[in-house]
């Protein structure tokens, strides 16, 4: 054998010892960022306490998860007796509902995280981190949330070639749907299209341990962005969340609880996980459903998403049979856009942001824009209400100039002045439509496209600001 055939040879080998090294033994991987190595006095978030940091991060949570309900009376005016009888009418609910959720209800609402399928998908998770390693320079880091579990991401940096527009320069982080990876997932959109992207697994999915409930999901978005603002040093406001389908949970929270970050993007998501956990369940077990889902799988991405001061756009697949509900109605075809769960997203962005807006002729003009499953359909229905975008950008600008003369500094939020604005009252109807149908085409984007199919990068792009 040849000098240089025996070189060739080495190398090859050596590549696969890395690979299987890179592979097998992230365990012993040391430990690159831990939830509470947040440093500087000047960040508005600081690490939890240890005592804290054992009940996780904070979730939103409704009435349904037992806040308080009008009417219902406050839990001192019950009586212990009262309480305990509660309590043991209960008690045969609420173990079925953790045993539906800890055996079928896990599989079906993450089913990445069953060990046969890590396994079947493990040569192309392999191909893909090499990908990301040789072609992209990926910096894979494991990270600790606050519950312990450790978290597997991967960064590409692009700061030192932004390109001409200079979309290197902003961080995309990257939250992968129930059966996603950073290795083969959603990333590859806004990676190829020239950002810097962040990468990162649920817990329990590929290289990260634990389970992937909502507590623990957040516990790991947690670490995720004090990760990307505290060691990788991106500024908040250059730093954009990206959600594909599940991953709108996680994505919704990060943008809640750090609302100074740049920009949302939610792409084939939904409003709400009950709606579509009833379509694929037995219609006798709705009860138990509900209150499973509500109970550990309360992915309120609705709610969240209000809570969002700033830019946001929801890119809405038009063959879409997943996040939709069109199933349960039959006059329409299982894919049909107006049985899509994005479509109450949309409205219920809207409705916060822009109520006066939104009220009556509004709601209903924006209802039927979103019927529209095609560009054309969509451009036609626009024309038809000759929506003047110039107007409809003078009287927004106008509202929120406005409000900067009338509030104070500390009134003033990282994106402008905080929602509901009041924008809208006083016009006409047929304003208040143009206005609707303006807000409505400005923040949700159609994508020819299915649930799973990977998105064109140049579909991928920001949200519009005013």
């Amino acid at each position: 054998m040849c000098v240089i055939c025996f070189v060739k040879a080495l190398v090859h080998v050596f590549k696969i010892y890395l690979t299987a090294n890179y592979t097998y033994n992230f365990r012993n991987w040391p430990v690159d960022f831990r939830w509470d190595d947040v440093h500087g006095a000047g960040s508005g978030h600081r690490a939890l306490t240890c005592a804290a940091a054992a009940a996780g991060v904070w979730l939103l949570r409704d009435a349904a998860l037992g806040g308080d309900v009008q009417g219902r009376p406050p839990h001192g005016a019950r009586s212990q007796t009262q309480c305990l009888l509660q309590q043991i009418r209960e008690l045969p609910g609420q173990l079925a509902s953790y045993a539906l959720a800890h055996s079928l209800g896990r599989w079906l609402v993450y089913p990445g995280s069953m060990f046969l399928m890590t396994r079947a998908l493990l040569p192309l998770l392999q191909q893909g981190q090499e990908r990301l390693v040789e072609r992209y320079h990926g910096r894979r880091a494991k990270l600790v949330a606050c519950d312990g579990n450790e978290i597997d991401t991967m960064f590409m940096d692009r700061r030192q070639q932004p390109g001409s527009q200079g979309q290197g320069l902003r961080l995309v982080i990257c939250c992968e749907g129930n059966a996603g990876f950073y290795e083969m997932g959603c990333l590859s959109a806004p990676l190829e299209a020239g950002y810097s992207v962040l990468g990162w697994n649920h817990p329990g999915f590929g290289g990260s341990t634990g389970a992937p409930f909502p507590q623990h999901d957040a516990n790991a978005m947690d670490v995720v962005v004090k990760y990307a603002l505290h060691r990788l040093h991106f500024p908040p406001k250059h730093v954009v969340v990206y959600g594909w389908s599940i991953g709108g949970f996680t994505a919704t929270w990060a943008t809640m609880t750090y609302p100074e970050l740049g920009a949302l993007v939610l792409d084939a998501t939904f409003d709400d996980l009950v709606p579509l956990a009833l379509k694929v369940m037995p219609h006798s077990w709705k009860g138990l459903v509900v209150r499973t889902v509500r109970e550990h799988f309360n992915l309120n991405v609705a709610e969240q998403l209000c809570c969002y001061p700033g830019p946001v756009l929801l890119l809405r697949r038009t063959q879409d049979d997943v996040v939709s509900t069109s199933s349960h109605l039959p006059t329409l075809p299982p894919s049909d856009v107006e049985g899509n769960r994005g479509n109450e997203l949309l409205l219920r962005l809207l409705q916060h942001r822009y109520p006066a807006v939104m009220a009556r002729e509004g709601r209903a003009v924006v209802t039927r824009w979103l019927r529209a499953s095609s560009l054309a359909q969509e451009a036609a229905f626009y024309a038809r209400y000759r929506v003047d975008d110039e107007w409809c950008l003078a009287t927004l600008r106008s509202y929120r100039d406005c409000c900067q003369e009338d509030l104070e500094d500390q009134d003033w939020g990282p994106h402008g002045p905080s929602f509901p604005w009041l924008v809208g009252q006083g016009l006409s109807p047929r304003r208040r439509r143009q206005l609707a149908l303006f807000l409505a085409h400005k923040h949700l984007k159609n994508v020819e496209a299915t649930h799973c199919s990977p998105l064109d990068p140049e579909d991928f792009q920001l949200p519009w600001e005013l």
